[in-house]
């Protein structure tokens, strides 16, 4: 987990979004080894490259890697089971060649880094583009959509469309994304799914990840400790909703987590 781990601390390092993506994966996939994946990645580049001139423009590479990926190897969003961890995992992304928006981008990202081309990671709220450029060419792409090319006001009606939200003045979300925010957005997509099938194990391991990201947002500390409530490991639950208590201290559910402590306090006392 160590290349996961540098990338969600802003560590001096600067592993690539694969590795740190397959690692999040074990999550789910305990068993998964990054590096079957990571070659699997690098046969793809290498196909793709064997279609494409090392002098090819942007508009061929765009068109040549849609065609690859999206027609000949099937890549498609997963319309169906959006909501299945396994969206969330790049080892499923690859091998079943269906997922979510931003693990169909790391794939189109990660390829692309591969041949030496530039493709950006965009952030849309509620789904997620990646952005091609070279010093000619610039072009928004849809991976959860075949590879659809977006302009500008395309990719503001699509994020109204999902938010609700006028953004058209906010210039800022259609700015490339880091490693950092794809990775704690995948992780975040995966504790959404972890609470909503009921799976505190999973959900702790996901909120571990987040800590570490940023170990000064308390209403992470507040979830785990449900989480670890939930398992009944109490004395970890109690530390954790101590923890966003001192983190938030104007919270406006302090009463009722205050007496959740005072009930762990009381069954941890009976059991001595």
């Amino acid at each position: 987990m160590q290349e996961l781990r540098e990338l969600l601390q802003g560590g001096p390092g600067n592993p690539e979004l694969d590795v740190a993506a397959l690692q999040i994966a074990t999550i789910e996939y305990p068993e998964v080894s990054p590096a079957w994946f990571v070659q699997l990645l690098d046969s793809y580049a290498r196909e793709l490259r064997e279609r494409i001139s090392a002098e090819a423009d942007g508009e061929e590479f765009i068109h040549k890697t849609n065609e690859y990926l999206f027609e000949e190897l099937g890549f498609q969003g997963n319309q169906q089971e959006y909501y299945h961890p396994a969206n969330s995992c790049l080892n499923e992304v690859l091998t079943k060649r269906v997922g979510i928006p931003i693990t169909l981008s790391v794939v189109y990202m990660e390829i692309a880094r591969r041949l030496g081309r530039t493709v950006h990671g965009i952030g849309l709220p509620g789904h997620f583009i990646v952005q091609y450029e070279d010093d000619d060419v610039t072009a928004f792409i849809d991976p959860f959509h075949a590879g659809r090319l977006m302009f500008d006001n395309e990719c503001f009606e699509l994020a109204r469309e999902i938010t609700g939200l006028d953004l058209s003045n906010d210039a800022s979300v259609l700015k490339p994304v880091t490693k950092r925010h794809i990775l704690i957005r995948m992780l975040n997509n995966l504790r959404s799914v972890y609470f909503q099938r009921k799976e505190p194990l999973k959900a702790i391991e996901v909120l571990n990840f987040l800590i570490e990201a940023d170990p000064g947002s308390p209403d992470e500390y507040k979830q785990r400790g449900v989480c670890m409530a939930q398992v009944r490991r109490f004395a970890e639950a109690r530390e954790d909703l101590s923890t966003y208590l001192r983190l938030s201290p104007d919270a406006s559910d302090r009463d009722p987590v205050g007496r959740q402590i005072d009930r762990i306090n009381k069954y941890l006392s009976s059991l001595q």
